[in-house]
């Protein structure tokens, strides 16, 4: 496809893949996008993933017939983009990497290339002809080596896995359809929560050194081309990375019996009852990915946990472990669950969130054994929301 007529995508959809990174899932697919800039030379801006060789190298044929490429452009060199390096090199063989040290090493230690790599420095440019590539150093957005690459000429930005989601393009390569934004919104926002969250510091020094760049078109290596979207895309990054949040309740459990469930259900209607959001997660059925995205999007974190071998029921240790490991900060949390002899859970909970700088809102509400209204307080809990 072309977004303008230097500039072409020629990414390929995945909706084989169940889970990302074997671990996130893809209920809706996810593109590994590529772009070629076509002037007296050619550059390609990344590649795809393995088993989808045809998909790229048609597309590229498609755009470009049998003029060679010049530079394959590595701006990330996790192998969802990474991985079709040598299918490159095989069918252009005067083809040329352009890279930075750090990726270079990469390159090596993956795939045994060595010769043929042009390294480049911070704000180095690369002519194309009517145009340039410069390269800018965004590290851990979300890998070391990651770097962007902006060209002046086109005002466009090749970001790599910055403004990323998950979900395939299909016919929407870019946002000029009504709405797009919003289709893409919650998994654009489970995409960083789950492979960037960690990384709020980074992403803001990243946000801060492409500020002066007149935008008109960012181009990551998943999801639309943002055109139309480009304040809303960045208004989303800042506040996740940030660890802002909306007022409202992320409320995940998990339950081995149903006492536990019956105990979040009902203190999910006392709080929405109150006119507060509250996205509602049963860890033993669901992905853990869904909630974390939640709690990214809201600023109450309560949990709720069965007492487990005196610990956390593992699907909730888990989330919270996730919680912890992305450095989330500024969440109103509190802790609940079934114990028989053992009230263990909630004080193992409220020692990882206080550990966290959360805000504890109660002590929490551990109860023994059997659910019942007279034990579990819902309305009193969701009180304090």
């Amino acid at each position: 496809m072309r977004l303008t007529e230097r500039i072409r995508y020629v990414g390929v959809d995945d909706m084989r893949t169940d889970l990302f990174e074997r671990q996130w899932p893809l209920p809706y697919g996810v593109s590994y996008n590529a772009y070629l800039v076509v002037d007296e030379k050619v550059a390609l801006i990344d590649t795809a993933a393995a088993g989808f060789e045809d998909e790229l190298l048609s597309n590229i044929k498609n755009e470009i017939g049998d003029k060679k490429i010049d530079y394959l452009v590595v701006n990330h060199m996790e192998p969802d983009h990474s991985a079709l390096q040598k299918v490159i090199l095989d069918e252009y063989p005067d083809c040329e990497i352009v890279t930075n040290a750090k990726a270079a090493t990469m390159i090596e230690g993956y795939y045994g290339i060595t010769d043929g790599i042009k390294v480049v420095k911070e704000g180095e440019t690369l002519p194309l002809g009517g145009v340039s590539l410069r390269f800018h150093m965004i590290p851990m957005v979300h890998w070391p080596e990651t770097m962007v690459t902006w060209c002046e000429e086109e005002k466009t930005l090749f970001s790599g896995d910055a403004f990323g989601t998950f979900k395939a393009v299909d016919k929407n390569v870019t946002d000029t359809k009504s709405g797009i934004f919003e289709d893409y919104k919650a998994e654009m926002t489970r995409y960083y929560a789950c492979i960037v969250g960690k990384y709020g510091a980074p992403v803001q020094a990243a946000l801060k050194k492409l500020n002066g760049l007149e935008i008109k078109r960012i181009c990551s290596t998943h999801g639309p081309v943002w055109e139309n979207s480009i304040p809303e895309v960045i208004a989303l990054y800042n506040k996740l990375s940030l660890y802002e949040a909306n007022p409202g309740v992320c409320l995940a459990y998990g339950t081995m019996y149903g006492n536990t469930e019956k105990a979040a259900l009902a203190l999910a209607e006392a709080i929405r009852s109150r006119g507060i959001p509250c996205a509602v997660h049963d860890l033993t059925t669901e992905n853990y990915s869904f909630a974390l995205r939640d709690v990214f999007n809201y600023d109450t974190l309560i949990l709720g946990s069965p007492t487990y071998n005196n610990g956390i029921f593992p699907p909730v240790r888990q989330l919270m472990e996730a919680v912890v490991d992305r450095l989330v900060k500024g969440r109103k949390f509190f802790a609940f669950g079934s114990f028989t002899w053992a009230a263990a859970s909630v004080k193992s909970l409220n020692e990882l969130a206080t550990a966290a700088g959360f805000e504890i809102l109660s002590e929490g509400m551990p109860f023994k054994q059997g659910y019942s209204d007279d034990k579990f307080d819902a309305s009193g809990l969701a009180s304090l929301v």
